[in-house]
Order: C-alpha cells, then sequence, then structure tokens
C-alpha cells in the first residue's frame, strides 16, 4: 500500500476531515484526494460527504485496506483472495527485500503446519503471516512464535473464547474430562466428585489427553539468517475464526462455535497489535506466554529427534525451552511434539 493511501486511511479513522485537510496532510490535489476516495468506495468502503468533511460509515468485512483502516500497528497489509500458503508468499517479499507485510489470504488451497502436516483452510478462517526483520540472533526466533501464540490467545480471549497455550505454538480451547455420574455413565459437564478417565488402563501417568483439548490456531515460524543476525523471520497463524465445526477436523474449534462469529478485520488487528507490542518488549514475552500456558503444571510427553521425553512440565525458559521434571531429574526440551497427559483420577 502506497504512503499516500496509508495516510488517507489514517486520517479519515480520526474522524471527519474536509477536502482541503486532506489535500494539505496528504500533499496532494483535491482532485487526487476525490479519487482516492472514489477508489475507497469501489473497494467496498461507505464514504459520506457531510458538512464537516468526509466520513466513514461503513467498512468492508475483510480486505487490505480494510484491516489497515484504524489499525495501530505499522504493517502494510497484503491481501488475497485465495493462496496456496502465506508463509509461502511472504518468503517470496522477504527474497524481494521487503519487511513489516502481513500476508493475509481469505483461502488457501495448500496450507501446511509443522512438519508439513495438512492444515484446513477455508474462507472463514484467519490465514495470515507476518514478515519482520528482527534486529536479533536466530536463537531469539522462538520467542516471536510465543509472541504470536500470545496475540491470538489475547484477540480470542477478547472475542470471548476460553483460549490457552499448549506449549509450543498451539492455541487451544480445553475440554473438561468426562466424570463417573451415579448412574454409571459419564458427561463433561461440571459437577462434584471424583474426575475418572476414560481409558481401563492401570497406569496414572500415561494416558494421552489430545482429546482433552480442541486446536483453535497453530503457528509455523520460517527463517533464514546467518550465525550472529536474523535475515527475516515469517511467522504464519492460521486461525479458525468463523468455521463450522463439520468443516474442521474433529480435534480442531473456532472462534464462532466457542463464542460467536467475529468481524475477521477487527480480529486481524487485534492480533497485530498486540504482536507488535510484544516484540518491541521480549522480555515480557515469557511472562505473557507463562500466564495463558495450559502445558504448565501438566504431565507431558514431548516427542524430539533424541526419543521421548515425560514428566511434569515445569516452566518455561528463554528462548522458549520447555523444563520437564523427570523421573531423573529435569530436562529441557529445545523442540518436539508436546502431548498432554492426565493422571486417571484427579479431585
Amino acid at each position: 500500500m502506497s504512503d499516500t493511501r496509508r495516510a488517507l486511511l489514517s486520517a479519515l479513522a480520526d474522524g471527519p476531515v474536509s477536502g482541503p485537510e486532506l489535500a494539505d496532510r496528504l500533499d496532494i490535489s483535491r482532485a487526487a484526494v476525490w479519487k482516492h476516495v472514489e477508489s475507497l468506495r469501489d473497494e467496498g468502503f461507505v464514504v459520506e460527504s457531510e458538512s464537516d468533511g468526509y466520513v466513514v460509515t461503513e467498512v468492508p468485512e475483510y480486505g487490505g485496506p480494510a484491516i489497515e483502516y484504524g489499525l495501530e500497528a505499522d504493517y502494510d497489509v497484503a491481501f488475497h483472495d485465495v493462496l496456496g500458503s502465506t508463509n509461502d508468499t511472504a518468503r517470496e517479499l522477504a527474497a524481494e527485500g521487503e519487511s513489516d507485510v502481513v500476508v493475509v489470504a481469505r483461502e488457501q488451497s495448500a496450507s501446511k503446519g509443522r512438519k508439513e502436516r495438512a492444515w484446513t483452510a477455508p474462507d472463514g478462517g484467519v490465514w495470515m503471516s507476518v514478515l519482520i526483520r528482527p534486529d536479533e540472533p536466530p536463537a531469539f526466533a522462538p520467542l516471536y512464535t510465543l509472541a504470536m501464540a500470545v496475540a491470538v490467545c489475547d484477540a480470542a480471549r477478547e472475542a470471548g473464547v476460553d483460549a490457552s497455550i499448549k506449549w509450543p505454538n498451539d492455541v487451544i480451547v480445553s475440554r473438561p474430562p468426562k466424570r463417573a455420574t451415579s448412574d454409571g455413565s459419564s458427561d463433561s459437564g461440571e459437577s462434584d466428585g471424583v474426575i475418572v478417565s476414560e481409558s481401563s488402563d492401570d497406569s496414572p501417568d500415561t494416558e494421552a489427553s489430545d482429546h482433552d483439548y480442541r486446536k483453535l490456531c497453530g503457528i509455523l515460524t520460517e527463517m533464514e539468517g546467518e550465525a550472529d543476525r536474523v535475515s527475516w523471520l515469517v511467522i504464519g497463524a492460521g486461525i479458525n475464526a468463523n468455521i463450522d465445526l463439520e468443516k474442521l477436523p474433529e480435534e480442531a474449534t473456532s472462534v464462532s462455535a466457542e463464542a460467536a462469529p467475529v468481524e475477521r478485520r477487527i480480529f486481524v488487528q487485534r492480533v497485530l497489535e498486540r504482536f507488535d507490542e510484544l516484540r518491541a518488549d521480549l522480555d515480557s514475552v515469557l511472562p505473557a506466554w507463562r500466564e495463558r500456558a495450559d502445558t504448565l503444571g501438566r504431565r507431558v510427553r514431548v516427542h524430539t529427534a533424541n526419543g521421548v521425553v515425560e514428566g511434569e512440565a515445569i516452566d518455561i525458559e528463554h528462548p522458549g525451552t520447555l523444563v520437564v521434571r523427570t523421573d531423573d531429574g529435569e530436562t529441557r526440551v529445545h523442540a518436539g511434539d508436546c502431548e498432554h497427559l492426565r493422571p486417571v483420577a484427579e479431585t
């Protein structure tokens, strides 16, 4: 987006503004102002000409200018109706020297998660990748992944979803374990008494409870850099926003299913603004992540390149290392697939 268009959107977002004032602020002619306003109208903005100037009375539901309108973070938005992958497009922009760009797609046709896992990405979701060039060493890259998880979690909570974070990069909605009832059946509602697992396994610590949560968002970070500095980072977030459950895998959920449909442009703005706050203060990332973590305090099984680590997740350390207390002492896990475990019975 051009600097002129950005300045125009910023001026209109501040309230009524006259044509002459816009011409002065944008350093263009009044005729050029009119052409820019007409262009916004063509893109779906409703811009009224009132006695005290131009007033935006309606903003498109989605799109690049719609996201940039009122966005309190300095990003350009590259919007596409359909892309194979927003991460792929962001990497192409990185190769062209771009920075501080958010690639957003209404729909992705070839999206993927970690280890090339497929990710359903129909219209209704938020599919976005942020391209930045932080002045940090490559070892700091995981902090940006954690920052995006916090940003998505906070935006989801603002939308009414009881979201939390599963190490390292999944935003989830926890489900209560099934509980025994007086007639021997089970339900997942709130009740007093003993919580029992669905498994008949006698081992209290080995049952994976992946069915006790549903995934709301996955995050995939890609990087290019040298030994001492990052060249670029692409942080991709695939968020199930306004998607019906029947269109999602059984282990997934959406904002609309958990609470209510959201205005996607507003949701994206909230994610970007929160992410921008965190990237400007990296010291705040780990405390924020801990406060929203579902993993800490749980027994976990982490599949790593060197084998399986099982125990209690007790902390996270810079730049995103999970600390697990095992039978053999504390183990630090830098990367891996984490399963949440639960004991057979809890009180």
